[in-house]
């Protein structure tokens, strides 16, 4: 093992569905910013595999946590839901990704949207307190195909029991129906103004920044729509207001 890698213990893997789980990890060393990614690595049939994931927890909570979906026929991810508690993983030790406040305007409203697992980074960021000084409200948005993926409703709940009406949730279901979830995709929601009637706020570009995690499908189509409202990719070149991080 090179010193670019920690050798991190397992601490518990939630099984959330069939195939979505998560993995707390003991990697203390590990030092990242909310909205960041590092790479896990297993030894799999005497060969290192090792994927890039995004961190679920804030820097100032005491264990890394990863979230995932095994694909099928993927080595590594597979493998990871396998795990147990004790077992031995690997974390890379600098983190990466542009997924972060840091990069991103001062605004009134900041909009997160995510497919899948792309919800991770976002609670990272959420968890961290000086993350609500910089915008009056916060719009989460998760869509997901079945309702049981709906994950982390604790860690929601909390959230608007502490931050109120500043924290907008708001959830798609494009699979089956969902009482409290909207169907379909995200970019025909924002195309015909859906979104902006569940959230009650319109996306303007003189008081929004939007944050795209997730398969490349839904950044590309939602970002087409967004321009279409004024809206254009933000650059530090060339301040804008739509950042996206591809989640595959």
């Amino acid at each position: 093992m090179t010193e670019k890698w920690v050798q991190g213990e397992v601490v518990s893997i939630k099984h959330w569905t069939d195939s979505l789980y998560s993995i707390k990890i003991n990697a203390p060393e590990i030092k990242f910013t909310a909205g960041q990614y590092t790479r896990v690595s297993l030894d799999i049939d005497n060969e290192e595999v090792a994927r890039p994931y995004s961190f679920v927890n804030s820097p100032e909570e005491p264990f890394l946590e990863i979230y995932s979906v095994s694909v099928p026929n993927g080595p590594l991810s597979t493998s990871l839901q396998k795990l147990s508690k004790g077992d031995s993983i690997k974390v890379y030790r600098n983190a990466n990704g542009f997924l972060v406040l840091n990069e991103v305007p001062i605004v009134e409203n900041i909009w997160m949207l995510a497919t899948g697992t792309g919800i991770g980074p976002y609670l990272s960021i959420l968890k961290t307190p000086n993350s609500w000084k910089r915008f009056k409200r916060v719009i989460l948005v998760h869509a997901v195909r079945y309702e049981k993926e709906l994950t982390y409703q604790d860690t929601i709940k909390e959230l608007k029991k502490k931050y109120g009406e500043r924290f907008i949730y708001i959830t798609f279901v494009s699979r089956e129906k969902s009482e409290n979830s909207l169907s379909g995709r995200i970019p025909e929601s924002i195309k015909n103004g859906t979104l902006e009637e569940r959230a009650q706020i319109k996306l303007l570009p003189e008081n929004t920044h939007i944050m795209l995690c997730g398969n490349p499908d839904m950044l590309k189509d939602t970002t087409i729509e967004l321009k279409e409202l004024g809206l254009k990719k933000h650059r530090r070149s060339s301040p804008g207001h739509i950042t996206t991080e591809n989640y595959w």
